[in-house]
């Protein structure tokens, strides 16, 4: 088995005295995992940091072996680690990706979007939204996507105030009526009316890749980096605003 590309570093932990297990997102190849001999060097770890595009070779004699990778540097991103706010969005991506993603198993859409923000982090770029876009396309690329276009019980498009916990689709606020009290708040910055910003949307991405990713599908809890982003982004954003 053999398989060659680029690919960004998603985690990396030591195995024995100088080598280190690598994870990595391909688009060709989904998440792989690998050996790299002598990769805890320092030359070596600085060119594996997360977020950091790698030029790989993996190969491994039978599928469902570990298997070993060759790596080079294709790109650094060295923004990543230029400030705390970068540091914490880079450590949630991946530590989100490496909980939900089964090995192998291609997801293009996802590894360009996924590219696309780390490329808006490294920059220094407003990336909140970006990043709360992300993890909409992760519930969707996982098959637990939000329908948000129209409402559900009527198809309006207009008057959209909520969403049905359990479906994950648009509810308008008259089609709510008494049922309002159980559905949750639709932010403004995902078309409902009214108010509700970065929070509130982020709350809501939250509570569908708690009750469908981490309780229905992965059976455990949701890691915590992805918490520590989201009280970054509410407490203290940048002063270039989001």
């Amino acid at each position: 088995m053999e398989w060659s590309g680029e690919a960004s570093v998603m985690a990396l932990q030591r195995h024995g005295e100088s080598a280190v297990i690598l994870t990595v997102l391909s688009r060709e190849a989904g998440l792989l995992r690998g050996l790299v001999p002598g990769g805890a060097s320092a030359r070596r770890a600085a060119m594996l940091q997360p977020g950091n595009r790698v030029s790989l070779r993996w190969r491994a004699r039978l599928e469902e072996q570990l298997g070993t990778f060759a790596a080079e540097p294709a790109r650094a991103r060295p923004g990543l680690l230029a400030g705390a706010d970068a540091l914490a969005g880079v450590n949630a991506v991946t530590a989100l990706l490496t909980y939900a993603l089964p090995e192998r198993d291609p997801h293009p859409r996802l590894a360009d979007a996924t590219e696309a923000l780390l490329d808006l982090m490294d920059a220094g770029k407003n990336w909140a939204e970006a990043y709360l876009r992300w993890e909409m396309r992760l519930l969707d690329e996982l098959g637990f996507g939000l329908d948000l276009a129209s409402c559900a019980v009527t198809g309006t498009r207009e008057g959209l105030a909520y969403v049905s916990p359990r479906s994950g689709r648009a509810v308008s606020a008259q089609a709510a009526g008494e049922w309002a009290p159980r559905l949750l708040p639709l932010p403004a910055m995902l078309g409902g009316r009214g108010n509700g910003g970065i929070e509130d949307a982020l709350a809501l991405t939250g509570h569908f890749l708690q009750a469908r990713l981490a309780e229905a599908h992965a059976g455990k809890p949701l890691p915590p980096a992805r918490a520590r982003l989201v009280a970054r982004l509410i407490a203290s954003p940048p002063a270039s605003g989001w």
